[in-house]
């Protein structure tokens, strides 16, 4: 079974308009295909560094001297970089979401396809697991995750039946979870409602949203002047942060003008929201909802 499928290997690789000397960063290494495109576009001098919390994904690691693979969250881009003597990079690449493998394997937890134990972790070190979301967290808190990260409309009525459900026995396994919120999966929309339900678990147990704001507060730092970013989102949620922070160099509000209603910003978009192809999308029917998004240091 192949790890993962790269999507838009070309485009983003292309966003990035690597130097044969540049240095570079895929922060989503995975199954290791848009770092093995990079290292295609290197020369002997070049150097790609990558980062993937999933101690599954280091089997996929890369026989060559330019290449170094960092088994930690992408969170700490910039104290581990430097750990190896790194300042300043031409590119940094990132591909989010979930890989094909970890959808593939059941008992990491992260598909409604499969029975298995609650889990959905990327590091599988991690304290935090669906399960603990699922089993611990107070009412309120519930019925934001599923809010925030869902986007889910009945979210306040599903955190109530979770809390009353797991008085009688903890709710351990995919399935289980499926029976207390059997009311809320219409028929005709049962599989959407999962995905919205398993996404929000999913984003609180990974700490997504939080992670990504802290990787992009550290690009502007990070990168040389014309480097280059290139991102791929799968949900609104990310998407939206991604775009608001090329355009503001913030998440929320307006960045400061200055008299003559000017404002400066540390990054600039190069081209427009890229999406997969039709063609793509029927071989990697995975990756019908990404949007890549390019910017450029100032």
């Amino acid at each position: 079974m192949e790890y993962h499928s790269a999507v838009l290997l070309k485009e983003t690789v292309d966003g990035l308009d690597v130097k044969p000397e540049g240095v570079y960063v895929d922060v989503t290494f995975g199954g290791g295909g848009h770092s093995r495109e990079i290292l295609n576009r290197l020369g002997s001098q070049g150097k790609l560094y990558a980062f993937d919390q999933d101690t599954d994904a280091l089997n996929n690691t890369i026989d060559d001297d330019r290449f170094t693979l960092i088994n930690e969250n992408f969170r700490f881009i910039k104290r581990f970089l430097k750990f190896h003597g790194v300042k300043k990079v031409d590119g940094i690449l990132a591909d989010f979401g979930v890989s094909s493998h970890q959808f593939d394997v059941a008992e990491r937890g992260f598909s409604t396809r499969f029975e298995a134990d609650l889990d959905m972790r990327m590091n599988q070190d991690s304290a935090l697991s669906a399960f603990e979301v699922v089993n611990t967290y107070e009412e309120e808190d519930l019925k934001q995750v599923f809010l925030q990260y869902g986007e889910l409309r009945q979210a306040p009525a599903m955190a109530k039946v979770i809390v009353e459900e797991r008085k009688n026995e903890e709710i351990k396994t995919s399935e289980q979870l499926k029976r207390v919120l059997k009311r809320f999966l219409n028929h005709r929309k049962e599989n959407k409602v999962l995905a919205q339900i398993y996404q929000a678990i999913r984003i609180e147990v990974n700490q997504e949203i939080e992670v990504l704001k802290e990787l992009l507060l550290q690009t502007p730092d990070l990168l040389k002047e014309k480097g280059r970013l290139s991102f791929i989102s799968y949900h609104s949620l990310e998407d939206r942060l991604v775009k608001r922070f090329i355009r503001n160099g913030m998440f929320e509000g307006e960045p400061e003008r200055d008299i003559f209603g000017n404002f400066e910003v540390p990054l600039k978009k190069v081209g427009g929201l890229v999406v997969p192809s039709q063609e793509e999308i029927k071989i990697n029917n995975r990756g019908r909802s990404a949007k890549l998004r390019i910017a450029e240091k100032l």
